[in-house]
């Protein structure tokens, strides 16, 4: 058997982080054992379905490294198969045409509530003769198609990692709607029902999605069954909760994929922290692997059945360790997008040298890529702006007098050089008769505006080779003036 996954997103909104969580462990299985991964879009709900939400499908799963084997496949182009399929319960007496209304389900759903009573669909019209239908239809009552569901029934099936799961099919709400309301056919069908002709269709062997749809798995089972399909193997995943272990929601600051991209996280980050979202390898120190390495490993033995808390600290410092080990040369080309979006000037190809230097002073410091923003604004801006402790120290004794002398020994120097700059700074401690800690703080408040940053000689080296560094110097004299 060649082991045959989906992921079947709904494109009502851009890919969630719970959706492509989802999608990471079916493809780390489907890689496991050599299969096919196919991507299908459930986009029949035409009213909330939007094309630029299935582009945000499409554009996030393959940054995240989420490459599909098949599809992808949309139901919006196959609502022929699936309104055969309604047809052919119908003619075999499993599903029939309901014509209750909404009043009348509304009355039943209240007097069950009075009853303290969970709703269910009381099956009404399981049953009409040809005689009835035809008086509903000449009221002008339109139908839905209702799939026969015996309370009687008990569903089971060996979930990958619950194990064994029962269900009565008097826990399932009554004969369930496959099909809506329409005049004439059968109406659009639903969502129980297409997935499973999908999955029929497309000879998927094990169906990975998220526990809440536990509920939904009883029902789909009755109809492989009532298609007389092979049913496939089923493993419900641990739900994503806050650290308080709630559900994890929109408030918990927790978006789309795309939005996780925006906030600065890598590709390779971020899926190495959905993959230890429930999953736990066999080597309980690893914590940093690619996808094709988790891939090896990885199997449902391991995968958890309580939920999944979201940790933003992990994320940050799994996210770290990528830009740390980035190459400058890829990292460079990260991060000129964010710089870009910020509105600095310069010239990707002519400057390129340049902007390597500037990744290499801040990349070990930078926890997600748009920390990069902020760190390399001074080099950007033709003017600097002085905090209170880089003020302090331009006004201690003796700071604008280094200054000063810094500025005349750059005037033999074009182009300065690592072992140029440390020869001025020893060349003013010696002049000026002064300790070299003054010199180096006054050196940098004056260059950067503080007193703390990145390696002090590399920036004023990159600050010297776009003409900022002489200019700033006076700026400071002058502001202490």
């Amino acid at each position: 058997m060649t082991v045959r996954v989906r992921i079947a997103p709904s494109p009502t909104g851009n890919l969630h982080i719970g959706t492509a969580r989802t999608a990471v462990f079916n493809w780390l299985f489907a890689r496991h054992y050599g299969g096919k991964f196919i991507l299908r879009i459930e986009d029949t709900d035409l009213e909330r379905s939007r094309l630029e939400y299935t582009d945000n499908i499409l554009e996030g799963l393959r940054w995240l490294g989420l490459n599909w084997d098949e599809g992808p496949f949309f139901q919006s182009q196959r609502l022929d198969l699936y309104k055969e399929a309604v047809e052919k319960l119908l003619n075999r007496g499993l599903a029939y045409r309901c014509y209750t209304t909404s009043e009348e389900l509304e009355a039943l759903r209240e007097a069950q509530k009075a009853r303290g009573e969970a709703p269910r669909y009381d099956n009404r019209h399981r049953n009409l003769t040809p005689e009835q239908r035809a008086a509903f239809e000449a009221e002008g009552r339109s139908s839905v198609i209702r799939f026969q569901i015996e309370d009687g029934q008990e569903i089971v099936w060996n979930d990958l990692v619950r194990g064994k799961m029962s269900w009565r099919g008097s826990d399932l709400g009554g004969d369930m709607v496959i099909a809506r309301a329409s005049e004439e056919g059968s109406g659009q069908p639903l969502y129980n029902f297409v997935v499973v002709v999908d999955d029929i269709d497309m000879q998927i062997t094990h169906v990975i999605r998220g526990e809440d749809h536990i509920a939904n798995t009883a029902k789909q089972i009755l109809l492989y069954e009532a298609m007389g399909a092979k049913i496939p193997e089923f493993a419900h995943t641990p739900l994503i909760l806050n650290m308080e272990g709630r559900k994890l929601s929109k408030r918990d600051g927790v978006t789309s994929i795309s939005d996780f991209k925006q906030m600065g996280f890598t590709a390779e980050g971020l899926v190495n922290y959905m993959t230890l979202l429930g999953w736990s390898p066999p080597d309980s120190t690893q914590e940093i692997f690619t996808l094709e390495t988790a891939a090896k490993e990885f199997g449902f033995e391991r995968v958890n059945k309580a939920g999944a808390k979201f940790d933003w600290d992990k994320l940050d410092w799994l996210n770290s360790q990528y830009i740390h080990n980035t190459p400058v040369d890829k990292l460079t080309d990260l991060l000129i997008p964010y710089w870009q979006a910020t509105g600095y000037k310069f010239d990707g190809g002519r400057e390129r040298p340049w902007l390597e230097q500037l990744v290499t002073l801040i990349s070990q410091s930078l926890t997600r890529l748009v920390d990069a923003v902020p760190q390399s604004q001074l080099f950007f801006s033709d003017t600097v702006e002085f905090s209170d402790e880089g003020s302090t120290q331009l006004k201690q004794e003796g700071s604008t007098a280094v200054l000063e002398e810094i500025v005349t020994a750059l005037e033999n120097q074009p182009q300065l050089s690592e072992t140029a700059a440390q020869e001025i700074i020893k060349q003013v401690v010696k002049e000026q008769k002064v300790k070299k800690g003054l010199v180096m703080r006054s050196l940098r408040a004056a260059l950067t505006g503080d007193v703390h940053g990145p390696d002090l000689i590399q920036s004023w080296l990159l600050l010297n080779q776009i003409g900022l560094d002489k200019p700033r110097l006076t700026q400071a004299i002058t502001e202490v003036r």
